[in-house]
């Protein structure tokens, strides 16, 4: 079982696996109490005037207690990320970063701004970890790029993956968890997904261009593909030729 359970996980993409690993590290931390979660949320006054800078990276890490919810998310993690990763980005690591990039900074600009409007800053100051928003973000990505999949919720009933964010949210009103956060990951995943998929159809420019300051920071392999004009047959040995 635990040489399954190594395979699996070196036979995921490094962006997926080092993501995953920081978070589970860091929830666990927390809940052995190694780690403090008051040393991690966002905390825009301390970023700004004490220059605590990691808080805008610490704060999509920690997916608060360690229950049911804490589950789900790490699957979606596991499974969304990895197949956004391997398929959508396929080769394009550097890409699939500034991606995450991307969604980070929308996802604390929203909260940022929200807290500053008058009768929704309450519910915006409640919101210092956006984890599980990001994760939610990812799910949304997939669920465009891949609406036509057909899907099943615990075999209750199928769905195609284009209804997959909503029923997933449906499912955390469910078990008492902040719809909050899942809203705010489509907003960001919505803005992703028009500004790289749908803008660029339309005008014919690409507004997400990954800088190259990132793409240097990963050599991606190049993706061959063999088209069938391409491909000689060796013509086979003369003796087999003469028996």
């Amino acid at each position: 079982m635990a040489q399954v359970v190594e395979e699996w996980y070196k036979q995921m993409p490094v962006i997926t696996r080092s993501y995953l690993t920081a978070a589970v590290l860091t929830t666990v931390g927390c809940s052995l109490e190694i780690i403090s979660p008051y040393n991690l949320y966002l905390n825009p006054r301390l970023v700004v005037k004490q220059y605590q800078i990691w808080r805008l990276i610490t704060n999509f890490l920690y997916f608060r207690k360690m229950d049911l919810d804490f589950l789900f998310h790490m699957f979606f993690l596991a499974r969304y990320c990895k197949l956004l990763e391997e398929n959508s980005f396929r080769g394009r690591t550097a890409d699939f970063f500034y991606m995450l990039l991307f969604g980070a900074t929308v996802l604390t600009s929203i909260v940022l701004v929200g807290g500053m409007i008058p009768y929704v800053s309450e519910s915006f100051a409640k919101i210092i970890f956006l984890s599980n928003s990001l994760t939610f973000m990812m799910v949304y990505v997939w669920s465009k790029r891949n609406p036509y999949i057909h899907m099943s919720f615990l075999g209750l009933f199928t769905f195609t993956a284009a209804f997959l964010p909503w029923v997933l949210l449906g499912f955390s009103v469910l078990v008492g968890a902040s719809a909050w956060a899942d809203l705010l990951g489509m907003v960001a995943g919505h803005v992703y997904y028009f500004l790289e998929d749908v803008y660029p159809r339309i005008t014919g420019r690409r507004p997400l261009k990954t800088p190259s300051f990132i793409k240097a920071l990963f050599a991606d392999e190049p993706v061959v593909v063999v088209r069938a004009a391409q491909v000689r047959f060796a013509a086979p040995p003369i003796d087999e030729m003469r028996q």
